[in-house]
């Protein structure tokens, strides 16, 4: 029988990658999204692959939507944490609103999205959860103080709850992705990437949706239990650990 996995913001960027690495691999995948109805239908039409409409900033909504997915899919065997969302300010015209909306979704969403599984899992003794973090998260970044710590969190998170899953045949993983190829990075103006981003980047350019992809389907494997407590930074060389 499958495997099932909730892709949280699995319908655009590097989630709709992981969401058909997954599928590609065997998985029965629910892709879930929170806001734009056209393209998650868009996404539904192209991959066959259903989705679900929650905030993982709610924990309520939470709690239902892994409910529905588990009547209609089955059981949540894994978890990938990838919903994220930024609202970018210098730390002295940052808003208190900016702060809680990013810390809500990057980090609390983390606790809201696993509490709900984390039963399961346990009772089944199998699970495999893979957070996505940020290269920010590792160095830090000017004008991203919400956004860097929400994902630093997301590390302490990963680490902490490595260590009560390994007993029970689940593991808890991290991938740190840099500057990847997505919609809302391309968006940004060519000349600024290439003077002031890619420089920083040793490979010499971005990386692809489906670079983090791959990573992510292979900590998602039955046969990959040995790794867990990690993290994984895939940034083409910008920032070494």
């Amino acid at each position: 029988m499958a495997r099932v996995a909730i892709v949280t913001g699995g319908t655009r960027g590097i989630g709709h990658a992981i969401s058909v690495a997954l599928k590609n691999a065997g998985v029965s995948v629910a892709a879930n999204y929170a806001g734009n109805d056209d393209a998650a239908n868009k996404f539904k039409e192209e991959t066959g692959i259903p989705v679900f409409k929650w905030s993982v900033a709610d924990y309520d909504a939470c709690a239902e939507g892994v409910k529905k997915v588990e009547a209609e899919v089955g059981p949540v065997d894994i978890l990938i944490n990838n919903a994220g969302i930024t609202r970018d300010a210098m730390f002295h015209k940052m808003t208190l609103e900016k702060w809680q909306e990013v810390i809500n979704t990057n980090l609390n969403g983390l606790f809201n999205m696993t509490h709900q599984v984390w039963g399961g899992m346990r009772d089944r003794k199998f699970g495999r959860i893979v957070n996505i973090s940020s290269v920010n998260g590792q160095k830090g970044q000017m004008g991203q103080v919400n956004y860097s710590a929400s994902k630093a969190g997301d590390l302490g998170f990963t680490k902490a709850l490595a260590q009560e899953g390994a007993f029970k045949g689940i593991t808890v993983n991290a991938v740190c992705p840099g500057y990847i190829g997505t919609e809302m990075v391309r968006a940004i103006d060519e000349e600024v990437l290439k003077k002031n981003i890619l420089p920083h980047i040793p490979t010499g350019r971005l990386g692809e949706p489906e670079e983090i992809a791959n990573v992510v389907a292979f900590l998602s494997r039955d046969d990959s239990g040995f790794i867990t407590g990690s993290t994984i930074s895939a940034n083409g060389g910008q920032y070494m650990i």
